[in-house]
Formats: structure tokens, C-alpha cells, sequence
């Protein structure tokens, strides 16, 4: 294992000012977005798309990295060069999502799930090193009730992490972990922290127990925020507060950077919320972005499907990167939005 490349590329990725793009969306959800605008889910269709926003010039300034997904890195660009190519040349990283998605647990009592794909996954990351990946992606996702998440959920699908990310570093490969609590729910704030800590407690004795060198490695979890059905929304200040202090207890020094998902926040949620913990600082870790629908949303409405709105739809993609990028270091305000 070459820790030094592996430790590199890992604080490439959450260089000052940069964050991460995830295009790693599956076949169901590419469709879901299209449809809302109106674009049929074809090859040619998502290609077109990923070829706009990957061209995008300039984007090497605000995005480290790219997490694509298995047909996307495969695919040359409109101009017939790999996609992982068009990355390199703006600076960008290219990455892949390796997991097979989130499938029931066996002999639960409930409704929760296990993040399946560690079969077969050493020659997968073999192929997608070949292929440019230089970082990998594997989710598992938790549920909040009552009851739930179980401590039999919390600690199998920890475990699965952990095995994904020492396959990744045996590969040469930056394992991005990501435990992801869903917001849905009228939970408190202080519910979603206390699940949370569980989750990450967990995550960080698997990821020890499989000797995960941990400086090669960056963590993507959700914020933790109000049951997105709570009758009380935490304000801003009170969700960086308590998503820093749930890190503070969980996440070791050594890790280089956090790159947070966005969940189902809007787009200015997610980077009012990103800004405000930034403006905490200094941190052990970095604190960056890693955003799909949250970086994509305004793109994807100014294109829909027409190629006359390319040079539209990469505006506003390159617009939302570039406030991402303010608020990696605290200097995003709500009132950028409308300048923008």
C-alpha cells in the first residue's frame, strides 16, 4: 500500500477552496431527475449531460474531484475523449461509486437495510484504477424512528464499510466512507445527533479493526439537522454547532477532510450550513463538500435537455461550484444568491 499517494490524493481532494461533484447517480436516479425536466433517461441523454458539466471551463477552481458512476466512466466525451481524461485536463479528479446499493438486511425486524457489492469489489477497483479512478464511494444509509436505527444495522453496515475501504487502499484508491442518517423524519435536531455519534462511533472502530489507514481516507456524513417533518427547524448557527460537536467526539484528527453530503437541503441550505461551520474554524479536519442533486439542481433546470442551453445550464453550475467554494472558508451570505 503506497500510504504517501493515498494520503496525497486524499487532501487533493479537500484543497482549500474545492469540494467534490457527485454524478454517481444510478439509472432509477438519473430518471427521477430527468423526468422533473422533462429529458428522457437514454445513454445519449446522460452522456450529453455529464459531457456539459465536465467541460464546464473553470471548474478545476472550485471542484477537486468528480464521483462517477460504472457507464459514465466508461463513456468518451461529445468530443470522444474518456470522460476520466476531460477531468484530468481541468485539474479534476476522477473518482467511482462502487457499491450496489442498499438491499434488506437479513433477519431484521424491520425495514432496514445493508449496503451490498464487497463481492467481487478487488478486481472491480483493480478495473477502475485502469480505467483513471483515483477515489471510490460506498454509502450506507440509516433511518430514524423510535427504535431505529438498530445497534445490529449500525454495527453490519459499519463493517461493510470498513472491508470497502481496505479493498480501496490494498488498490491504490482514496476510500470515501459514507454513512448517511436520513433527515426524513420529525425528529429533533438532538435525535439526529444522538444517532449520529452511534453511527460514527461505530464506523471508526470497523475502520480501525480492519486497520484503515486513516490519512488516506476522507468521511462524507450527512449534517446533523432537524426531521426535515419537525414542527421546530434548527436554525443555522445550531446545525454547525451540533454537527461540529457530534465530529469533535467522532472523527479522529488524523482523517484530512469531511466532505458532507447534502441530503435532501436545498441548494442554499447546504452551503449556508457548510459556510457556517467554516466560519467555526480552525478545525482538525477540513470541512468541504461532496453534492449532487445540491450542485446539479439549477444546471439541470436551465438545460433540459436542449443543447442551445448548454452554455445556460454550465453558468449556473459553475455558479453554485463557486459559492460552495466561498463557503469552504466561511465566506458565503444568503445575499450572494440573487447576485449570482
Amino acid at each position: 500500500m503506497d500510504t504517501k499517494t493515498l494520503e496525497a490524493t486524499a487532501r487533493a481532494l479537500v484543497a482549500p477552496g474545492k469540494g467534490i461533484l457527485a454524478a454517481d447517480e444510478s439509472g432509477p436516479t438519473i430518471k427521477k431527475r430527468f423526468d422533473k425536466i422533462g429529458v428522457e433517461s437514454t445513454e445519449d441523454n446522460r452522456r450529453a449531460y455529464r459531457d456539459l458539466l465536465f467541460a464546464t471551463e473553470g471548474i478545476g477552481d472550485c471542484i477537486s474531484g468528480v464521483i462517477l458512476f460504472d457507464e459514465t466512466i466508461r463513456q468518451p466525451s461529445l468530443d470522444g475523449v474518456a470522460f476520466p481524461k476531460v477531468l484530468e485536463s481541468q485539474g479534476v479528479i476522477p473518482g467511482i461509486k462502487v457499491d450496489s446499493g442498499a438491499k434488506p438486511l437479513a433477519l431484521a425486524a424491520s425495514s432496514e437495510t445493508v449496503t451490498e457489492g464487497l463481492d467481487g469489489l478487488r478486481d472491480r477497483l483493480a478495473e477502475y484504477h485502469m480505467l483513471g479512478a483515483r477515489f471510490a464511494k460506498w454509502r450506507a444509509t440509516y433511518t430514524i424512528t423510535d427504535v431505529l436505527p438498530s445497534p445490529y444495522a449500525i454495527d453490519v453496515n459499519a463493517h461493510a464499510l470498513a472491508r470497502y475501504a481496505a479493498l480501496c487502499q490494498e488498490a491504490g484508491i482514496v476510500p470515501i466512507v459514507e454513512p448517511e442518517v436520513y433527515m426524513e423524519g420529525d425528529h429533533t435536531i438532538q435525535g439526529s445527533k444522538q444517532v449520529t455519534l452511534a453511527v460514527l462511533e461505530s464506523v471508526y472502530r470497523a475502520l480501525d479493526d480492519q486497520r484503515i489507514f486513516l490519512p488516506g481516507t476522507l468521511l462524507k456524513p450527512n449534517m446533523v439537522l432537524s426531521g426535515y417533518e419537525a414542527t421546530e427547524q434548527a436554525p443555522v448557527g445550531q446545525v454547525a454547532d451540533e454537527t461540529i460537536d457530534c465530529l469533535r467526539w467522532t472523527v479522529p484528527a488524523a482523517v484530512p477532510g469531511i466532505v458532507f453530503l447534502s441530503g435532501g437541503q436545498s441548494d442554499e441550505d447546504a452551503t449556508a450550513h457548510l459556510s457556517a461551520m467554516n466560519q467555526r474554524g480552525p478545525h482538525p479536519w477540513q470541512l468541504s463538500f461532496s453534492y449532487g442533486r445540491a450542485l446539479q439542481a439549477a444546471a439541470q433546470q436551465a438545460w433540459r435537455g436542449d443543447p442551445a442551453n448548454r452554455a445556460a445550464a454550465q453558468h449556473a453550475f459553475l455558479q453554485r461550484a463557486r459559492l460552495n467554494s466561498l463557503a469552504r472558508s466561511g465566506e458565503y451570505t444568503p445575499s450572494m444568491e440573487q447576485a449570482a
